[in-house]
C-alpha cells in the first residue's frame, strides 16, 4: 500500500471518529433529554370491597373417603409425564429419578442405587415412610416441599389429579 493510500484510509477513520463525536455533542443541544416530572407510571388497581372468596385450603384429604373414589386410570395417565424421569416397572429400575414401584411405604432416599440430595437424604432420616400425605405434598411442588431436591418438576398442582397419581401408586407395589 503506498503512502498516499495509508493517509487516506486513516484520514477516513480519524473522520468518522471526529464524526461521531462531534454527533455526540451536538445533537444533545438540540434534543435535550428531561428528566419526567413525576418518576415512575401511575398503575390503577381498583378496589374491591366485598372482595372474591378466598381460594379453598390445600389440604390432605380423608384418605379413607378419597382413595376407594379416586380414578386410577386417571392417575396412570397423568404419571405419563413423570416417566420421563421415572420407572414405575416392578423392577424398580432406576432412570433419571428412582424407580416409583413399590414408592408408598418405602422410607425416602433410600431406594438402592439411586443416589439422592443430601436434603431427601435428611428429610429420609426424619420420615420412616412415604405416605398418602407426604406424597401429596411432595408432588404438589418437589423444590417447595423439600427445598434442594434434584427433582426439578414444577408439582401437580390439581389436588384430584394428585389423589388419583397416589391410588395408582397404591397399586404399584405398596407396603
Amino acid at each position: 500500500m503506498s503512502e498516499l493510500s495509508t493517509n487516506k484510509v486513516l484520514g477516513a477513520i480519524l473522520s468518522a471518529a471526529l464524526l461521531t463525536v462531534g454527533l455526540g455533542v451536538i445533537v444533545p443541544e438540540f434534543f435535550p433529554e428531561l428528566p419526567p416530572a413525576k418518576p415512575g407510571y401511575a398503575v390503577a388497581v381498583p378496589v374491591e370491597v366485598s372482595g372474591p372468596a378466598a381460594p379453598a385450603a390445600d389440604t390432605p384429604p380423608d384418605w379413607g373417603t378419597v382413595l376407594p373414589k379416586a380414578d386410577i386410570a386417571a392417575g396412570q395417565a397423568t404419571t405419563a409425564i413423570c416417566q420421563a424421569c421415572h420407572n414405575f416397572a416392578a423392577s424398580g429400575a432406576n432412570a433419571i429419578g428412582p424407580g416409583l414401584y413399590g414408592v408408598l411405604g418405602r422410607q425416602p432416599g433410600t431406594h438402592p442405587g439411586f443416589a439422592y440430595s443430601q436434603s431427601m437424604i435428611d428429610f429420609g432420616k426424619k420420615q420412616p415412610v412415604w405416605d398418602y400425605e407426604h406424597v401429596y405434598e411432595f408432588i404438589k411442588g418437589p423444590q417447595a416441599y423439600i427445598p434442594g431436591t434434584k427433582m426439578t418438576y414444577g408439582g401437580l398442582k390439581d389436588p384430584q389429579a394428585r389423589i388419583n397419581v397416589i391410588a395408582y401408586l397404591h397399586t404399584l407395589g405398596a407396603k
